[in-house]
This record gives C-alpha cells, sequence and structure tokens, in this order.
C-alpha cells in the first residue's frame, strides 16, 4: 500500500477534504491523527476510518494556539510512534472577507490566524518529528493565492499567498533532512461548508459541460494529497499543485477570434 507503516496528522480532518482524506490515507496504510476543532466531527472521522478497519485517533486541536497544536502532535507520536506526513488543511474564508476598504480588521487577522498562523504552527511543532527519518509536509493554498479575485477576498487571498512562499523556504530549509513541503492550491470544490453557502444564497453549484468539470470534490483534493504524501513523490518539493480544473491557467475567449 502507498502509505504503508507512515503516520500522518491531518489538520481540518473533521469534515471535507480533510475527511476525505483521512479516510484515502487509512485505506492506503498510513496510521492517522485526526485533528479538528469539532470534537464531534473529529470523533465521526475516526470512527469511519476504524470502522473501515483503518487506524486513527481523534486529537481536539485549534491551530491558531501552540500548546493546543503541540499537544495534539505529542499526543499523536505517543499513539503511533512516529511521524511522517504532515498536512496542513484546516483553514478557510469567510462571507466576511472583501476589498481592502472594505474587509474588517477583525477579519484579515481571522484568515492569517487560521491559513497562514495555523500552518506555520503545526508545521513547528510537527517537523522536528521529521527531522531524523525525513517525511512530507502538505500546505493547502488556493487558487485565490495564485491569483486574485472578484468579488474580493483579500483577506484569504494574502493569508493563502503567504502560504506559498512559506512552503517555499520550508522546501529549501528542510531538503538536507529529507523533508519534501509540497502545497496544493484548490480550486472550487464541493465541500458541504461550499454546499451551505450556495444553498443559503439560492444558487447551484456550477457543473458545466462535459469535460473537465468546474468544480471540484473533496476526493479531487485528497487524491493530490495521497500522491504528495507518497514515495511516489519524492522528487518533488517545494511545488504548488494546482487542482482547480485549470481555471488559474485557462480562460475560455467564447466566440472572439
Amino acid at each position: 500500500m502507498r502509505l504503508a507503516g507512515k503516520v500522518a496528522v491531518i489538520t481540518g480532518a473533521g469534515s471535507g477534504i480533510g475527511r476525505e482524506a483521512s479516510v484515502r490515507f487509512a485505506r492506503a496504510g498510513a496510521s492517522v491523527i485526526v485533528a479538528d476543532r469539532a470534537e464531534d466531527l473529529g470523533k465521526a472521522t475516526e470512527e469511519q476510518v476504524t470502522g473501515e478497519g483503518g487506524a486513527a485517533l481523534f486529537v481536539p486541536c485549534d491551530v491558531t494556539d501552540p500548546d493546543s497544536v503541540a499537544a495534539t502532535v505529542a499526543t499523536g507520536v505517543e499513539r503511533f510512534g512516529q511521524l511522517d506526513v504532515v498536512y496542513n488543511n484546516a483553514g478557510g474564508s469567510t462571507a466576511n472577507d472583501g476589498a481592502v476598504h472594505e474587509v474588517p480588521i477583525d477579519e484579515w487577522w481571522r484568515a492569517l490566524n487560521v491559513d497562514l498562523y495555523g500552518t506555520f504552527l503545526v508545521s513547528r511543532f510537527a517537523i522536528p518529528h521529521l527531522l531524523d527519518r525525513g517525511g512530507s509536509v502538505i500546505n493547502t493554498s488556493s487558487a485565490a493565492g495564485l491569483m486574485g479575485v472578484d468579488p474580493g477576498r483579500s483577506a484569504y487571498s494574502a493569508a493563502k499567498g503567504g502560504v506559498i512562499a512559506l512552503t517555499r523556504a520550508m522546501a529549501a530549509s528542510y531538503a538536507k533532512h529529507g523533508i519534501r513541503v509540497n502545497a496544493i492550491a484548490p480550486g472550487g470544490t464541493a465541500t458541504d461548508r461550499i454546499k451551505d453557502a450556495f444553498a443559503r444564497t439560492g444558487r447551484e453549484l456550477p457543473t458545466g459541460g462535459p469535460g473537465i468539470p468546474v468544480i471540484g470534490q473533496p476526493s479531487d483534493i485528497a487524491n493530490a494529497a495521497l500522491f504528495l504524501a507518497s514515495d511516489e513523490a519524492r522528487m518533488v518539493t517545494g511545488q504548488v499543485l494546482a487542482v482547480d480544473g485549470g481555471s488559474t491557467t485557462t480562460r475560455s475567449m467564447g466566440s472572439a477570434r
């Protein structure tokens, strides 16, 4: 199996992409530390994994709290004896975000604390366990960190752009230790949170026509993370893998010639 014998910590693992990744990592042979703020959701992920015969441990974790992160990593390593993969999946934007002159200052700091500082904190406490054995760190950026979006997501875009810069800095710092550091930049993804947001505004999720979909599924992102976590990606570090149906690199010109 692709992750046999490996131990992975996944933040934001109680729902959406994090839950999908937890299940897929476990099916590939990994023991999974399920880290999430929500106890009910985190335990549900743990139960889903163990119900399929996999190994998982839910540990409550607030990625913006150093003591919480340190305890999560320590508890997971104590249970499973090692750490090999760090998947910084926790994060997200809110409807409070907007253009620079409109976004509330509290929302600016919320986005940076969860998306960028949280990635830093989890890495800070997890990487010491990888220094002598190597491993893989997978950060989560966004299509919004690769290009500007309208309506504005200034705080979220800034945080996710920072994740990309942090990823490259970490890749340079830790290559000599055999630690690969990469980022995934999802485009629109049909998580429960996104589906609920569309439903609240009376909109339907875009489906597009034949060919590459305009919105992905959590499994699409989890599959990319599984590859980066595995030894199949042993020559990949410092990269940003956009999983967005081409939205950051292509644009339809319609009937224009």
